[in-house]
């Protein structure tokens, strides 16, 4: 089977679709970040600004060392004077770390979300600073095929970021093959960046990736012998 993608350019806004995969918990919920969710890209995962504002930085109970990001959370505001009525979606793209003194909400064993602010405001007014939230993990459902960015390369190794990636969201294992081999068993670098070592350069690229709940996707010869770094591309297939 072959299943080829197209290039997408350096930053693509995806919605959101969910599913509901558990039942509601218990945390808390800050911001940071300006009003027009500046401050907010980037992070511990590795993304840019692929997901807009509606991102969230995870505590370390959450976190889990950057195998939750990617992942998809449903929360509302509760037992708050300063709640606001509805619910917002959000994907894990970054990192709250551990602190000292009364603000450390992000230490070990707090589940701990920390909005970017124009998310937070549809949830509780800004005064509130920090509300109590109940929260599950759910489904992600992408608009498009799985897409990842040829972050770095050179004639002995290949970085690739990967995202837009539906269903459990959070990936387990991925797999690479070029055009002169087989198929070659990637580690995770950290977050969703992967690599593997090996001139690639000059090949078509083709990738198998593993969803933390063992649904595997194949895409061949989505990345053409052409890739150059920092290019984006895009299979034809989600989970």
């Amino acid at each position: 089977m072959s299943y080829y993608g197209v290039t997408v350019g350096y930053i693509t806004i995806m919605a959101i679709i969910s599913v509901a995969l558990g039942q509601y918990d218990d945390g808390h919920a800050t911001f940071y970040g300006e009003g027009s969710g500046h401050g907010t890209e980037g992070g511990a995962c590795g993304y840019n600004f692929e997901y807009g504002v509606y991102t969230t930085a995870l505590s370390s109970a959450l976190f889990k060392d950057g195998a939750s990001c990617g992942a998809c959370y449903e929360m509302y505001c509760t037992n708050s004077q300063f709640c606001i009525s509805g619910t917002i979606r959000v994907t894990a793209t970054n990192f709250c770390p551990p602190s000292s003194g009364s603000a450390a909400w992000c230490n070990p064993p707090l589940k701990h979300f920390d909005l970017s602010q124009p998310i937070f405001t549809k949830i509780a007014q800004y005064k509130a600073g920090i509300v109590p939230v109940k929260f599950r993990r759910i489904n992600c459902s992408r608009s498009g095929g799985i897409r990842l960015r040829i972050a770095k390369a050179n004639n002995n190794w290949i970085l690739v970021l990967l995202y837009n990636i539906g269903g459990a969201g959070t990936i387990s294992g991925v797999k690479i093959k070029g055009n002169n081999g087989g198929w070659i068993q990637m580690s995770r670098n950290w977050g969703v960046d992967y690599q593997s070592n090996g001139n690639w350069q000059g090949q078509s690229l083709s990738f198998q990736v593993t969803t933390t709940d063992g649904r595997t996707i194949e895409v061949d010869n989505v990345v053409p012998s052409s890739w150059q770094i920092g290019q984006s591309f895009e299979g034809n297939r989600n989970f």
